[in-house]
């Protein structure tokens, strides 16, 4: 076997293929103008640097009703996108941040290089990265820097559950806990099948790769809840893996929840940061409660 029960390259492609039925090119032009029209719609600071490649930038979208500097500043919440690590960028996905940003939350939706430009290793070096800048520049921005949460789409929820693995103490110099919850959507917490499938070529991923990034081996740093989310209408594999990585948490004494959405495959998942939905209640959520550091861990 490649991996686990599966046999050939063809097994593992159509068991990690979320594009079935659905048609690429008009799925991106639609993120994008809806993108387009929510930068329209509020105050936004584009291509904001949080490191030194040209790739570490993200769009920051102010909280309404919350300026700069004002009381005791806003929850920021920072979002990872999607692409299998080898494609899209932030500017598919700032229509993610409407229903938040209304809600008095700020919004920082992430950019990050792509394989094969990078090593694998980069990316998940550029996404810790963001998370630093956005705790070091809280207060200057107007946000609260004990009101941090995360959350990514396939892919970027891999990167989420990446930085729930940091140590962030010793390798940053922060709070060794600043992340305040996370959301993890279709995520991918065991790399294992990719070595074997149709994106190996753009991937690269070695042994070492493997076990070094995939969460679902790897120690929680954590104590933030976690909420973990599929669609019912993705390949099964989306839900395994999940479940898998919940039991993972939940082993180590983690606060987590998962919860398989019925009739929503891998892209219409997202609706639910909209209009209140199940992933928008769920940020808010996170910064609702008053205190996530003694709670969620065993002994």
């Amino acid at each position: 076997m490649l991996y686990r029960d599966f046999a050939t390259q063809e097994a593992i492609d159509a068991a990690y293929d979320p594009m079935i039925g659905r048609d690429p090119a008009t799925l991106v032009a639609g993120w994008r103008a809806r993108s387009d029209a929510a930068r329209a719609r509020h105050r936004v600071s584009l291509d904001m640097p949080y490191g030194p490649t040209l790739a570490e930038r993200l769009d920051l979208y102010h909280a309404e009703d919350r300026g700069e500097g004002t009381g005791e500043g806003a929850p920021l919440h920072l979002f990872f996108h999607g692409g299998y690590w080898r494609s899209l960028g932030h500017r598919e996905f700032g229509f993610l941040a409407d229903d938040l940003v209304a809600s008095g939350i700020g919004v920082a939706v992430v950019n990050y290089a792509l394989c094969p430009g990078v090593r694998f290793a980069e990316i998940v070096r550029q996404a810790r990265a963001a998370l630093a800048w956005a705790y070091r520049h809280a207060e200057r921005l107007g946000f609260d820097p004990a009101q941090i949460s995360v959350s990514g789409h396939s892919a970027g929820g891999h990167l989420c559950a990446m930085l729930l693995a940091t140590d962030w103490q010793g390798d940053y110099g922060l709070p060794a806990d600043p992340i305040r919850g996370a959301l993890c959507v279709s995520g991918l917490y065991d790399l294992g099948p990719f070595p074997w499938s149709w994106l190996q070529p753009k991937l690269r991923l070695d042994g070492r790769d493997v076990a070094e990034f995939s969460p679902a081996f790897l120690p929680c740093r954590s104590q933030a809840r976690v909420s973990l989310v599929a669609g019912g209408a993705e390949s099964s594999e989306f839900a395994r893996q999940m479940a898998d990585y919940a039991a993972h948490l939940d082993e180590q004494g983690v606060e987590v929840e998962q919860a398989l959405l019925p009739g929503d495959d891998h892209f219409s998942i997202l609706e639910h940061f909209l209009d209140g939905r199940r992933l928008a209640a769920t940020v808010k959520g996170l910064h609702d409660r008053q205190d996530t550091s003694s709670k969620g861990r065993r002994g």
